[in-house]
């Protein structure tokens, strides 16, 4: 039987929901309202260390208990499809200072825009050779990323 892991010391996820949950009750008032582009580097980052913890779940798991490993193989795909949105979003948002929002042409060329910017794009690569490395192009174009046992 495979063994599950022991309660940590310090289980620091419920202080990461916590956290975003009370971001939102504070920062994000009812209404129309453009999600800045520093807010959008933010939740990408934590899209990523998120990616990043369920990767690590998902590949301790599935050889243990091939079931509940697909479903966080499945999670994993998901947030990186999320974090993928999120940085194309970030290119997508006003510019800081100007305010001038980008052409859907200027969007689709996906060039990098220099400090600070880059920042985001330099995170989103080295996530994604992770993914490259553990995912297929089909897994992460596929509308449904489970595998179903019986």
């Amino acid at each position: 039987m495979p063994h599950a892991a022991t309660p940590t010391a310090q289980d620091f996820v419920p202080y990461a929901t916590a956290a975003l949950d009370f971001h939102l009750a504070l920062n994000v008032p009812g209404g129309p309202l453009v999600a800045s582009r520093a807010e959008l580097d933010s939740l990408h980052a934590h899209l990523i260390s998120l990616h990043g913890l369920l990767d690590s779940h998902a590949h301790r798991t599935a050889p243990l208990i091939e079931i509940e490993g697909d479903h966080l193989k499945a999670a994993r795909t998901r947030l990186w499809q999320a974090a993928d949105h999120v940085h194309a979003a970030y290119h997508a948002a006003p510019r800081p200072g100007s305010g001038g929002v980008p052409s859907r042409e200027a969007c689709q060329t996906r060039l990098p825009e220099g400090a600070p910017e880059l920042t985001i794009c330099q995170r989103h690569q080295r996530a994604a050779r992770i993914v490259r490395s553990r995912t297929t192009a089909a897994d992460l174009h596929h509308p449904f990323t489970g595998l179903i046992r019986h």
